[in-house]
């Protein structure tokens, strides 16, 4: 990544759920979005630790940052309505 700036961004978001089937559920729906969300300004990648995932966001600036944290946020929002919507 490169960086023009004085300083990179880095951080980490954890989501925590009921049970492994939800996490494994919005794991695999949070994947082809990742994929496609590429960026020579941010980076994002995940992991699924049993109920938990774990969004690593690295960011050139911190534009790129706040987007990318929208992005995750944005996400979980789809998840915990599409579940709301499944009760």
């Amino acid at each position: 990544m490169s960086n023009s700036n004085y300083f990179s961004i880095k951080s980490t978001i954890e989501l925590t759920f009921k049970d492994s089937n939800t996490c494994t559920f919005a794991y695999n729906s949070f994947l082809p979005e990742l994929k496609k969300a590429k960026s020579h300004r941010s980076r994002i990648s995940m992991e699924k630790l049993n109920i938990t995932l774990i969004f690593s966001i690295e960011s050139a600036d911190i534009t790129a940052f706040r987007a990318s944290i929208s992005d995750v946020i944005s996400l979980g929002k789809i998840i915990d309505n599409t579940l709301k919507l499944c009760e």
